[in-house]
């Protein structure tokens, strides 16, 4: 929302004047900024020494493979599930859209790597806008997707018969999830509210939690409720409750059968199906919280809290969570039409069968 209160009166911004004499690129500190835009940098990552130029090389090359590895993921999820015809169901609709969102994130990342190849803020105010809006728009919609993945499994499991989604439904679910997440992308990128900045090595941009102003902390704790706490909430709400259901219809079958296990005739090894969903749902919400909870972190620090906690390599730890699982986001969904993967984990069959009626547990769909 601006920029922070006498930026261009302060000591620091008068000596980066005075470093771009005749023009010049600004190369003080170890941070590549034209002149231009040192009023799109917030003070505080200047009072920080020069990173090496080892750590722009080395976390440039851990985005080259990020890169590779999502864009190859998340591309086999889209190719897969677009072109079979027997995948085209309403609850996979959710998966393509959050590998829809997990592709672009890291689509962005070539703005990234140029400007760790050239140490520093090299792509200027637009790479950083770019970079911004589309870490906005791919972060924000893959948690809310998530969280409507998980409210389509609990409907598919608590409900059997009548609680599946039609594809209507589901592309209502799915117009929703972009309705929702556009405009916390929109509004910073046009400075309505909040705006994207640099952030740690200037390597990458992200929404402004630096600056104290009574907007730029409203905007921070609006972003934080609706797009980390009330996503994380629906999904732990919804695994609970599928968990919950399991465990209490198979603790009814034994007792209606009488028996210790409703599997007593299978192999030991034979993971049981409560056990499996459980699993299931403890790695959803393990990945969603380890995705973006040091972000949040890193953004309520910054408008609330001590701001010299938040050195430029520890700013840097989220952007690479949340770019790990990405890149491990796809790659359950494709091992599942791809064996020649070989990461293809085998699932026992587990059954449990009462009279004519049998109730199978469903496989844990990619996350």
């Amino acid at each position: 929302m601006g920029l922070p209160v006498n930026w261009t009166s302060s000591p620091v911004y008068e000596a980066r004047v005075m470093d771009t004499l005749n023009g010049r690129t600004v190369h003080h500190l170890g941070w590549n900024v034209d002149p231009e835009d040192l009023v799109q940098i917030p003070e505080h990552w200047f009072k920080y020494p020069e990173p090496d130029y080892s750590l722009h090389l080395l976390l440039g090359m851990v985005y080259v493979f990020f890169f590779l590895a999502s864009i190859i993921g998340n591309g086999l999820v889209l190719w897969i599930f677009t072109t079979a015809k027997s995948l085209h169901t309403p609850s996979n609709m959710f998966v393509v859209n959050l590998a829809f969102c997990d592709f672009m994130m890291m689509l962005k990342s070539p703005v990234f790597i140029y400007n760790s190849f050239n140490f520093g803020f090299a792509s200027g105010a637009v790479g950083c806008r770019i970079f911004g809006t589309m870490g906005a728009l791919s972060g924000i919609g893959a948690g809310t997707t998530n969280a409507c993945i998980a409210y389509d499994r609990y409907m598919t499991i608590t409900r059997p018969f009548d609680g599946k989604l039609s594809k209507t439904k589901a592309m209502v679910m799915i117009g929703f999830v972009w309705l929702y997440t556009i405009p916390w992308a929109v509004m910073p990128l046009l400075e309505v509210w909040g705006r994207f900045v640099p952030e740690g090595y200037l390597t990458a941009c992200s929404f402004d939690y630096l600056t104290r102003s009574f907007d730029t902390r409203l905007f921070v704790g609006s972003i934080f409720t609706f797009s980390y706490i009330l996503p994380m909430s629906l999904i732990i709400y919804f695994y609970s409750q599928i968990v919950s259901k399991v465990f209490s219809h198979e603790k009814a079958l034994r007792e209606q059968m009488n028996v210790e296990s409703l599997r007593a005739n299978q192999s030991q090894q034979a993971e049981s199906a409560e056990l499996r969903i459980a699993k299931a749902a403890i790695t959803i919400c393990f990945l969603f919280v380890a995705s973006w909870t040091p972000y949040a972190v890193l953004a309520l620090i910054g408008a609330f809290g001590d701001q010299s906690l938040l050195t430029p390599g520890v700013s840097m730890i989220p952007a690479l969570n949340c770019k790990l699982v990405a890149c491990i986001d796809p790659y359950d969904g494709a091992a599942k039409r791809l064996p020649w993967l070989a990461i293809k984990e085998s699932v026992p069959d587990t059954q449990s069968t009462t009279g004519t009626e049998t109730t199978a547990a469903p496989p844990p769909a990619p996350t």
